[in-house]
Parts: C-alpha cells; sequence; structure tokens
C-alpha cells in the first residue's frame, strides 16, 4: 500500500474568508457546496491535493508546525499579489542557497513563498 497526499486541512474562525483567500491565491475555485462551516478547493479533481477549510471553535494561538511551501517564477511579484490578497509578509529567509519568504493568511496561518 502506498500513500499519498489528499486533503490541505485548514481550522478556520471564518471558512469563507480563508477559502477565498487561497482560492485566489491558488487561482482555483471555492468548490459550490461551501458553507460558513466547511468549504473546499479542487476537491473533485483527483490530480492535485483537496484543500479543505473547517470551521473550529479556538483561535490559531501559536506556530504552525505544518506549513505550506509555494513556489512561483518571479517571487516578488506573487508575494505582492498575495499581500494584496489579505496575506501578510512576516519573515526573509535566505540559506542553503535557497531564498524564501514567510507569509500568513487572513487568519494567521504560516506559508512560504519561493523561487521556482
Amino acid at each position: 500500500m502506498t500513500l499519498r497526499l489528499a486533503n490541505i486541512v485548514f481550522d478556520c474562525d471564518d471558512v469563507l474568508a480563508v477559502a477565498t483567500f487561497w482560492s485566489a491565491a491558488l487561482e482555483t475555485p471555492v468548490d459550490p457546496e461551501a458553507t460558513e462551516f466547511f468549504a473546499t478547493i479542487a476537491q473533485k479533481d483527483d490530480s492535485v491535493p483537496s484543500w479543505f477549510f473547517a470551521k473550529v471553535p479556538e483561535k490559531k494561538e501559536r506556530k504552525n508546525r505544518v506549513h505550506v511551501d509555494l513556489v512561483g517564477k518571479d517571487k516578488e511579484a506573487e508575494i505582492a499579489r498575495l499581500i494584496d490578497l489579505g496575506a501578510r509578509r512576516v519573515a526573509d529567509h535566505d540559506e542553503y542557497g535557497v531564498q524564501w519568504a514567510v507569509l500568513t493568511d487572513p487568519e494567521g496561518n504560516e506559508f512560504c513563498v519561493a523561487q521556482a
């Protein structure tokens, strides 16, 4: 048996706001069954992991223990686009010959953007 990544799941306070941010970031629409309690992106596309957004009662309090790393052809242009969508740039790193930026989505979930 071989495992594969099926879903990337975000616990959220405002499901639709976080799903809408990631939908715009990934340029992939929120699936039509979205509610204020649960939303998905690419749920019916087996060629990529689905993105799930689930309402939870508690707020995010600490740094994520797991995060997504994204790459783009023009890192700075992508970062500017993500900031326009509601992300916040929190750090820049240059280690092991790789440069990347740490950003947060509208609810503070960290993610990284690097040059492809």
